[in-house]
């Protein structure tokens, strides 16, 4: 049974005003891509190829003006609408007739992933057919997150929303991997306080179930959340080093298809070619040339 990726890409962006204001936050650049790429790519890169991309209904069609149908990376993409941002275990309710019968995965619209090996991370999320997968990261800031404590063999024992007493350094990233339970068990949860749909009450239930894996993201991997300009920009500065100094992009959608065998080389060289007075098309050309390892 395969498995349909949800992507998040809602929310008004209060925090990135007034460069927001008339722009969603995932469609701005971070570097040289629109923010939307990354969380794309991160399903592209575990294997996924029907994607739901869920925003508002003002800044929808500009998703759909930018991914289109998804045809041309080898991708069956929808969209949905947010009316309003009621948390972000509301995107199963959103998308319940997309997920049908099948597993499903959730990014956060405005999450960065990105390390050696990553996708075999991805890869052992997917095989599993019962309960969810969740990753954990160490942050210097936990309050900010949701945090999970772990007893000393590594097993989680908690998850708590912005504690003002962390109970660890594991933030709790937003990428998430579901079975088909996730859409009934989003309709037991009752809105919190802030008068959302939690995440982590869904990932709660999962824990109480003993259905709950947690896996670390080490040192080798990185993750970035780019909800402020601060952080925006740090995620900007961290893709321009890593691609000039390996000279391969982070988040090239073309290329992850390529090589995923989604698309061909004639097709590469299609989409290569309407780019190609600037970087990203000689970019993609020369994948054509060159074996990558």
């Amino acid at each position: 049974m395969k498995r349909k990726g949800i992507i998040l890409a809602g929310g008004s962006g209060t925090r990135l005003n007034p460069a927001t204001l008339v722009v969603s936050k995932q469609l701005l650049p971070i570097f040289d891509k629109p923010m939307v790429y990354y969380p794309l790519a991160t399903l592209m890169l575990a294997g996924i190829q029907d994607i739901l991309v869920i925003s508002t209904p003002q800044d929808l069609p500009r998703y759909e003006q930018l991914l289109g149908s998804g045809e041309q990376w080898g991708l069956n993409l929808s969209y949905a609408v947010q009316p309003s941002p009621d948390g972000l275990a509301q995107a199963f309710i959103i998308g319940e007739s997309f997920i049908g019968h099948d597993k499903s995965a959730l990014i956060l619209g405005d999450n960065i992933f990105y390390g050696h090996d990553m996708h075999h991370l991805f890869e052992q999320a997917m095989v599993q057919t019962d309960g969810a997968t969740i990753f954990a990261y160490h942050v210097q800031d936990p309050e900010r997150y949701g945090v999970v404590e772990f007893d000393d063999l590594g097993n989680a024992l908690s998850l708590e929303e912005k504690p003002a007493q962390p109970k660890s350094n594991y933030a709790i990233t937003g990428l998430y991997f579901y079975d088909q339970q996730a859409v009934d068990l989003v309709r037991d949860i009752r809105p919190s306080q802030r008068g959302e749909l939690e995440i982590t009450d869904l990932n709660r239930f999962y824990l109480e179930q003993n259905k709950l894996r947690v896996k670390i993201m080490g040192r080798g991997h990185t993750w970035l959340d780019t909800g402020t300009h601060e952080s925006m920009l740090e995620a900007s500065l961290f893709v321009s080093t890593v691609q000039k100094r390996q000279g391969l992009k982070i988040a090239c959608l073309e290329e992850i298809a390529y090589r995923q065998a989604w698309i061909n080389a004639e097709q590469l060289e299609k989409l290569a070619q309407p780019l190609f007075k600037n970087t990203y098309g000689q970019y993609l050309l020369d994948l054509l040339k060159e074996t990558v390892f």
